[in-house]
């Protein structure tokens, strides 16, 4: 196969003489910076993906999709109605009822202010990843008939804090209490721990506590009331609308949230940061393109000579222009090929290893987790190869203006 001469002489323009190196060393520099580039991008944007995709998952396995509540707060006391008309909804796959309140619990002198969600054990795992996510004992169990000591089920967090286990006692106080001859007294009851859960989460580890519908509505003083109703649909990122029809089938007085409403402010920031890191990797590409700038120049310097005979042959100036585009683009094609091979080596030699391990307290994950995707990669490749184009824009117009005659008179 014959190859276009300006493609041609583009690639002998790469190479080095043995009598002058500069211009190959220079090629390879470019090379490696686009490389550097390209690998870097590939990579940050991998752990940026990665952990919005890991607390996605660890969020939306201990909440439901969408939640129906009441407005003024004192609970829904038809629930079967509600959860009837909610099922019947397009899109919606399960629901569950469950009660929400904050409490303080203690254990061997230890406390901790946690929320409470009351669940109906034997449906919770239709709508969350509770059930999976328990690693010690049964959810089941929260259905125990010992009436002085229900069970409960914490986060593995908080019963390393507690320093507990299974069938210990859990000391749960409402502040707010009951009203006595002594004024308001704090309402306490002792239960017995009957499963220990890891949602991925530290402050999900820490923060949540489960127990049975019934003995919330006790504890809490809602008989026959619920707080609302967990739904799971089939499509977590309709669920803004499913959540909106949902609304408009029920009507007033209650209302939905979805996952990402009740999530807004931390996927907002992840957000923010995944565009904050793809501007700085674009400034990272564009500083990389500044060597081929600079390779370029020095061979439109370096070849004025045969620029000139090229010129005086007859070649046009579009042709000259394509040579050093031509160069240019290899070095960008060259090195964007090498860095996507590079940095996605090293996103999955990284994530399937494990061997960057972060403080579980401070970044809610003890790996760093890592996620590319083809169209993260192809956005990164077409991003170097356009920068690496427009590098050859001003060093392939300085060479096609050459003039022959000046550049030859003293030759």
């Amino acid at each position: 196969m014959k190859l276009p001469f300006e493609l041609f002489i583009s690639l002998r323009y790469l190479k080095s003489k043995r009598r002058n190196r500069t211009v190959s060393l220079n090629t390879f520099i470019s090379i490696a910076g686009v490389v550097i580039g390209v690998a870097t991008s590939i990579i940050t944007l991998s752990v940026m993906t990665g952990f919005q995709g890991y607390f996605r998952d660890k969020i939306l396995s201990a909440i439901s999709h969408v939640v129906v509540m009441e407005y003024a707060g004192k609970g829904v006391s038809d629930q079967r109605s509600l959860i009837d008309k909610v099922g019947r909804v397009p899109h919606v796959t399960a629901t569950t009822p469950f009660i929400i309140s904050q409490v303080m619990l203690t254990a061997h002198e230890r406390v901790q202010g946690v929320v409470v969600r009351g669940i109906d054990p034997r449906t919770e795992g239709t709508v969350t990843d509770l059930e999976k996510n328990i690693r010690k004992g049964s959810l089941l169990d929260l259905d125990r008939s010992d009436k002085d000591r229900p069970g409960i089920v914490i986060g593995e967090d908080l019963a390393r804090k507690f320093d507990a286990s299974i069938g210990d006692t859990i000391m749960m106080v409402n502040p707010i209490g009951e009203e006595s001859a002594m004024g308001m007294v704090p309402k306490m009851r002792k239960f017995i721990l009957v499963g220990i859960f890891d949602a991925g989460m530290y402050d999900y580890n820490t923060t949540f506590v489960y127990i049975s519908i019934p003995e919330a509505q006790r504890f809490f003083n809602m008989p026959d009331r619920i707080s609302g109703i967990q739904v799971r649909v089939d499509d977590i990122y309709r669920a803004a609308a499913i959540a909106e029809s949902i609304q408009s089938s029920i009507g007033f007085p209650y209302y939905t949230r979805n996952w990402i409403e009740m999530n807004k402010n931390f996927f907002s920031a992840l957000k923010l940061e995944k565009i904050g890191m793809s501007l700085i990797l674009v400034v990272i590409i564009i500083v990389a393109s500044f060597n081929i700038i600079g390779t370029l120049t020095m061979i439109v310097m370096e070849k004025s000579r045969e620029i000139a005979i090229l010129k005086s042959m007859g070649s046009p100036e579009r042709s000259v222009m394509k040579i050093f585009m031509f160069s240019g683009l290899i070095i960008g094609v060259v090195g964007t090929v090498l860095g996507s091979v590079i940095g996605y080596s090293a996103v999955v030699v990284i994530a399937q290893s494990g061997i960057i391990t972060l403080p579980k307290d401070v970044y809610q994950v003890s790996h760093l987790p890592l996620s590319i995707t083809g169209y993260d990669i192809l956005f990164i490749s077409l991003m170097a190869l356009g920068i690496s184009f427009l590098a050859t824009i001003y060093p392939a117009w300085q060479a096609a203006r050459q003039d022959p005659v000046e550049v030859l008179r003293y030759e």
